[in-house]
């Protein structure tokens, strides 16, 4: 587990040309306005040059670059870095070449000098001392940034391993909690002796100025967000008589940092017998988030709004950050994110200490504002309102640098009580899940197929840790399968967003109607989806009433897309009367979205020339105060095409021909206002104060990362002859006390009409 190993030391030492007479420039912490002196060639020192990887998380083969100069460790500021500069640090470590780098400290803050600034390679040097930069020590940086490098997991042909030398075995690699109470364990474990792992084994930590600063530390990284003091006198009448080894000494952590092996640690000497004089082995205590104690899923629902919540993720833990203000959510500005104030928002969601801080938009792109940017946590603080930040202006960010975190969660165990079998790969197959019957015999058993949908697969897939659902299905008879044919789960039905099917409705007795295994529910699971979303403000923008001829809708009608009262109109004279307006759908997502059918079984419709891929792609709705409908539309799958794409994007889908249909990550499918069954048929409909809906995707039968935001709102007035829309918004843009308050106002404006 490289990711876990914490600081893995690499050390390379490289024969350098021989000194200078001219000495390197003295270092500086201020650089004068405007006079930024030209990069000059760095002299190398006379000492070999030690290069490592340090920081954390990382695999071994990524890490915060620290060199060894004069004595000291220090890092290397990502002004100017360049994949360049990487290639030449990754030969130098003995990797065949880079394949990324990292800025704004990534990998965590390091200690110390930073050595070289400005740095510029041209890619051949054999070693970064031969690179131009400011000169040894000359920088106007600070460990906020800190430059990392992403070697390829390839070794140098004949590499001699002698020249990386792991300085001592001295790493933690990971750490867990040993419940020592007699009773029952369960999972999550919240408290117990702090263990490491150690060779073959594991291994204790001496107590001796332990601090709750440690104790942070560790409940972090195992996913809690806070922690408590331990009742030592128990433990240490247990500890007593156990056999120990102390394989770390001393811990001496800040509190802030997301791994006990970004702390400093004194690790027992080579042969030692690992005592700790005087001391006993560290035990600390963890408060669980509200997700992991008993009853906290329906806890976690009932809770009023928080400030902060993450979009997107396939995991539990994981996803964009979006911020509540004024009533409605924004997106957070990846400059200068860093594991600290990841770390703040996840332990405020009730997780424990930051794995990742992502950038980049790597959780797709949000919709909304952009309201914080540079924030600058120290980590300690209860939320990232509390932490300084810059606001936001439409020149400083895009939404393609939304920052996201992976948190760490507490170990559950839930893979272990679900398995798919019989799939060509890994990421699918029939499903199958460990009961337990009333005398307490545990067996693997089929779950019924009949009311399987993509809400209960994504479930599944969750709890496999495979992330997404790409579809649930209902028979899996021509997957191969193990010996398991007994149905024992039917009837299940999930909101999508629980950790497990145990957390599912189900029925109390399997009663399935087509008991054969044939028919048993099964998951193709995906690492990526997609994700639509509407633009709110181009709907509001673009609604206008069109009294339209019956003559020019006899397409129209053969397509249902009039009201039932247009059956009874005296064709082709007279007119309907039509809510017209344009929709723009977003794909932010991190995969295409494509229909579920595949293009054998799409239908040619001749009146309008085109194939429809989906019998049901939105629903226009007219809701009144209490939520009836007034009048609906409905609009087929005309063709899903690329009309337009972000910058950089290229179209893939186009309609034209029999072409592929989908929308693309970064485009998006526009239905201009005048094209056929854009309109809801407002005939019927009498003047007042009305909700328009729309939602995509409607039966869910396409897999998306987020169903929440398919659905969009509007406040509607309407007074016989014209229309206005305001308050136009995706559902899951506004608080829940907003959205309460939108949902009031047509009743409001009603009662005040009428008085």
């Amino acid at each position: 587990s490289w990711w876990r190993s914490g600081w893995r030391v690499c050390w390379v030492l490289l024969q350098t040309p021989p000194p200078s007479s001219t000495r390197a420039p003295p270092p500086s912490s201020t650089r004068a306005p405007g006079t930024a002196p030209p990069p000059s060639s760095t002299r190398a020192p006379a000492q070999r040059l030690k290069v490592r990887l340090a920081g954390y998380p990382r695999k071994h083969n990524e890490g915060r670059v620290e060199l060894f100069h004069q004595g000291e460790w220090g890092t290397v500021c990502d002004d100017d870095f360049s994949i360049s500069n990487a290639h030449v640090l990754c030969r130098q470590l003995g990797f065949v070449e880079a394949t990324g780098w990292t800025h704004s400290a990534k990998y965590g803050k390091g200690l110390g000098r930073i050595w070289l600034d400005n740095v510029q390679c041209g890619g051949g040097e054999k070693s970064i001392a031969l690179c131009k930069s400011r000169g040894w020590g000359n920088s106007d940086c600070t460990h906020d940034e800190d430059a990392g490098v992403v070697c390829k997991d390839e070794r140098i042909p004949g590499f001699v391993d002698s020249n990386v030398i792991d300085v001592s075995e001295n790493k933690v690699e990971e750490v867990r909690l040993r419940p020592v109470a007699a009773t029952k364990r369960k999972l999550p474990v919240t408290e117990g002796v702090v263990e490491v792992k150690h060779r073959d084994g594991w291994a204790q930590v001496c107590d001796l100025g332990w601090s709750i600063k440690n104790t942070r530390v560790v409940c972090g990284m195992l996913g809690f967000p806070h922690e408590r003091r331990v009742n030592k006198n128990f433990y240490r009448l247990y500890l007593e008589r156990q056999k120990n080894f102390f394989y770390v000494h001393s811990v001496a952590c800040s509190g802030t940092e997301v791994h006990l092996a970004a702390c400093p640690l004194e690790f027992s000497r080579p042969n030692s017998t690992g005592a700790c004089p005087g001391g006993a082995p560290a035990a600390v205590s963890c408060v669980p988030g509200p997700l992991f104690t008993p009853g906290g899923l329906k806890k976690k629902l009932k809770t009023s709004v928080r400030g902060v919540r993450l979009k997107g993720g396939a995991r539990l833990g994981e996803g964009r950050v979006e911020v509540l203000r004024g009533g409605e959510w924004g997106t957070v500005c990846d400059d200068r994110w860093n594991l600290q104030a990841a770390s703040v928002v996840c332990r405020e969601l009730g997780f424990g200490s930051a794995k990742e801080a992502l950038t980049g938009a790597r959780m797709g792109q949000g919709m909304g504002p952009i309201y914080l940017s540079e924030v600058r946590c120290l980590g300690t603080e209860r939320s990232i309102w509390n932490c300084p930040f810059r606001n936001v202006s439409s020149e400083d960010c895009q939404h393609l640098e939304d920052a996201a975190v992976r948190c760490n969660v507490p170990y559950m165990g839930l893979e272990n009580t679900i398995r798919i079998t019989g799939g060509r790969t890994r990421y699918e197959g029939r499903l199958e899940v460990l009961s337990t019957d009333p005398n307490g015999t545990q067996t693997w058993g089929l779950i019924c197929g009949e009311t399987w949908t993509t809400m209960e697969a994504m479930v599944a897939c969750r709890q496999l840790g495979l992330g997404y659902a790409n579809q649930g299905l209902k028979e899996t008879w021509y997957w191969d399968s193990s010996n398991v044919t007994d149905m024992v789960l039917s009837g299940v039905r999930c909101s999508g967003t629980e950790m497990s099917l145990s957390q599912c409705q189900h029925h109390p007795t399997v009663s399935c109607q087509k008991a054969a295994a044939k028919f048993a529910a099964g998951v193709i699971c995906s690492e990526t989806a997609s994700d639509l979303v509407l633009n709110a403000s181009l709907v509001q923008q673009t609604v206008y009433i069109e009294d339209r001829p019956l003559h020019m809708l006899y397409c129209a009608a053969e397509e249902d897309c009039l009201s039932k009262s247009a059956a009874k109109a005296n064709w082709p004279y007279g007119h309907r009367r039509l809510l017209r307006f344009s929709s723009q759908i977003h794909n932010i997502g991190r995969a295409d979205f494509k229909p579920k059918a595949g293009r054998h079984s799409w239908v040619w419709h001749a009146c309008h020339g085109h194939y429809h891929s989906m019998d049901i792609f939105t629903h226009y709705d007219l809701l009144n105060a209490n939520g009836t409908k007034v009048a609906e539309g409905h609009k087929a799958s005309f063709c899903l095409e690329d009309t337009d794409c972000h910058e950089g994007v290229s179209k893939r889908y186009e309609c034209a021909n029999f072409g592929d249909q989908g929308i693309t990550v970064g485009c998006w499918d526009l239905y201009r206002h005048d094209i056929d069954c854009q309109w809801i048929d407002i005939t019927d409909v009498k003047p007042g104060n009305y909700i328009m809906q729309i939602v995509i995707n409607p039966n869910q039968e396409v897999a998306e990362s987020d169903f929440t935001n398919n659905a969009m709102k509007c406040n509607c007035k309407y007074d016989g002859h014209r229309v206005w829309f305001h308050n136009c918004h995706i559902g899951d843009a506004f608080s829940e006390e907003a959205e309460r308050r939108f949902e009031k106002y047509p009743g409001q404006l009603n009662n005040r009409i009428s008085s």
